[in-house]
């Protein structure tokens, strides 16, 4: 395996004064960070994303607590005071591919090029819990790797920096393969890889996770864990996008989501899911995060297969951050319900479309989005 080394520029994550790319993407990381700061008691600060708690008012007197927009290197976490998953919202990672789709499967060979920091091992420990696939981080490896996709039937390419769907190439023969490997520039596969993974058709995404937040007033800590479902929708460009999530939300962790009545394909997400976490946590023990979130996919293979398996890791603010705080609002305020049903929706071409009592995220037309509603809500 020859490694490439974090000096690279491009390896590392942006810094958190770089101007976001939308305006709705700014709005949601403000409204989230003034919940969050709500749901602990805490005020606002004048910095972007800090919180604190007044001297004398909680056990945390006179603490910060921080809402990155997105996840952390240990290293900037660091230099920002942050030691803990308990002083913030999110995750931090020793280098900045750990937080990426690249994780999730294994090099092509071990010849095969990656990042300084790449755990060999991990492949086999999270084998049972992910999809048919490979990472590559030379335009030669995605291209061996691709191949040996297509003896399966057809293959996903990923670009590992994408979300909501985006980034991603069904190929269905070697032709088509180097045609879209030959529309990547090599520099992005070598700075931060490429996915290629086994397609399944008729998917349903489930997102499976916990989240840790201080309690009321700063006395403490509280947890919940999840499992749901992702929708799909239609932006103003006519793009399949991110629509929303729905999630069945427990008090406590990942065991207490273990013992929920679960029918046999949910309760397989949320074993995978676990495994998953707890393998990536044990490989790089720097790491630490207070949001854990993970993607799992449940469709047919080329075979005709059932499939299910972990697609990737967030810790950070997500689409789904929305529901998990409505989660932590509702319980605190009804303490004889162990569990709620939340939501977070996203409707393009409306926006004005939340309806009463919603948390509104955004609601307006953003300059580059078009017009957008987005918005949390309590299902049950």
């Amino acid at each position: 395996m020859t490694e490439i080394r974090s000096g690279d520029d491009a390896l590392a994550a942006p810094p958190p004064d770089v101007p976001f790319e939308n305006a709705h993407d700014r709005a949601t990381w403000i409204e989230a960070t003034r919940r969050i700061a709500a749901v602990a008691g805490a005020d606002i600060s004048g910095e972007p994303g800090w919180m604190s708690w007044r001297e004398g008012d909680s056990e945390r007197g006179g603490q910060r607590y921080f809402i990155p927009r997105d996840t952390l290197l240990v290293e900037e976490a660091h230099r920002l005071g942050i030691t803990s998953d308990s002083q913030f919202f999110g995750g931090a990672v020793p280098s900045h591919f750990i937080a990426t789709k690249a994780i999730s499967h294994p090099l092509v060979s071990p010849e095969a090029r990656a990042p300084e920091g790449w755990n060999p091992a991990l492949a086999a420990r999270i084998e049972e819990a992910v999809l048919r696939g490979y990472t590559a981080f030379t335009v030669a490896d995605a291209a061996l790797a691709g191949r040996l996709m297509l003896e399966y039937g057809p293959a996903r390419l990923k670009e590992v920096e994408a979300t909501s769907g985006q980034g991603q190439t069904v190929v269905t023969s070697e032709r088509e393969l180097e045609d879209v490997l030959a529309a990547i520039d090599p520099a992005r596969i070598e700075a931060g890889g490429v996915v290629i993974e086994e397609n399944l058709e008729q998917v349903e995404t489930y997102s499976v996770g916990t989240v840790t937040l201080p309690a009321p007033g700063g006395n403490g800590f509280r947890s919940l864990a999840y499992w749901g479902t992702q929708q799909l929708t239609r932006n103003n460009q006519s793009d399949v996008a991110y629509g929303g999530s729905r999630l069945h939300v427990v008090r406590g962790g990942f065991a207490e989501l273990g013992r929920e009545m679960l029918s046999h394909d949910r309760a397989e997400a949320v074993m995978k899911a676990r495994l998953y976490d707890s393998a990536v946590f044990a490989a790089w023990p720097a790491l630490f995060a207070s949001r854990r979130n993970y993607d799992v996919a449940e469709g047919i293979d080329a075979q005709g297969r059932k499939r299910i398996g972990v697609l990737e890791q967030s810790w950070r603010i997500g689409g789904a951050t929305g529901a998990e705080i409505a989660a932590f609002e509702y319980l605190e305020a009804h303490p004889d319900r162990h569990a709620v049903t939340t939501a977070t929706v996203e409707i393009y071409g409306d926006p004005d479309a939340a309806p009463p009592g919603a948390a509104v995220y955004f609601s307006g037309v953003d300059p580059v989005a078009g017009p957008l509603t987005k918005y949390a809500a309590i299902v049950e």
